[in-house]
């Protein structure tokens, strides 16, 4: 009897602990690989965003010929909201945004958006700033555009494709994501940031 129970014994107390040393290290490495994809996809889509916004910086700054002509930019006399703001034909504010067009405060809240938005995103700090400031800007954007709308107020068609979910609420929502994930640690100096005195003191600057 003894000479049979002991090998039993022997395997049963080995099992479970080579099983154990086999599995979780598996585990333990796919939860590590899935965090640091994770990382990496949020990564990329901020910089990537964050260039949308400083490259329209740059073109409505110097002109540099995609939707802003050559010899058209800010540094030219030109003012990089009017066209948009004066083009609006739809939507409950679309008198105040004519009014709006033109005006040289306009103009400088559009653009240091842009820039601050733009360069919050390429560096991967103040995020939430960036967020709120992206959020407001888009909102007033998707108004402006109106896609609710049929008809434009001249009567023709608005074409509009899908009267909620147009591209400014897809980006509100991308900057939104992209701070709750804290996408700026990888890829970005969002790290550092958060461990400057100052900001650890106020932390809405995150």
């Amino acid at each position: 009897m003894a000479v049979h129970e002991h090998p039993h014994r022997h395997t049963g107390f080995r099992f479970p602990s080579l099983r154990r040393s086999g599995t979780a290290p598996a585990a333990d490495e796919t939860t590590a690989t899935a965090t640091a994809t994770r990382a990496y996809v949020f990564a990329g889509l901020r910089l990537l965003t964050g260039f949308v916004f400083l490259w329209a910086f740059l073109d409505k700054t110097f002109g540099l010929g995609y939707a802003t002509g050559s010899g058209k930019g800010w540094i030219d006399g030109g003012s990089p909201a009017k066209g948009f703001l004066g083009g609006v034909a739809a939507g409950p504010m679309e008198s105040t945004f004519h009014d709006w067009a033109g005006a040289a405060w306009a103009d400088w809240l559009f653009m240091l958006g842009l820039l601050g938005i733009g360069l919050a995103l390429v560096s991967g700090i103040a995020l939430r700033l960036a967020a709120i400031a992206g959020t407001a800007m888009m909102a007033l954007m998707w108004i402006a555009e109106w896609p609710p709308a049929k008809h434009l107020s001249d009567g023709s068609a608005s074409m509009s494709t899908n009267p909620f979910a147009d591209y400014h609420l897809i980006y509100a929502i991308v900057l939104i994501a992209l701070t709750v994930a804290g996408a700026g640690a990888t890829w970005g100096l969002g790290k550092a940031w958060a461990r400057l005195p100052f900001v650890s003191r106020n932390r809405w600057l995150l």
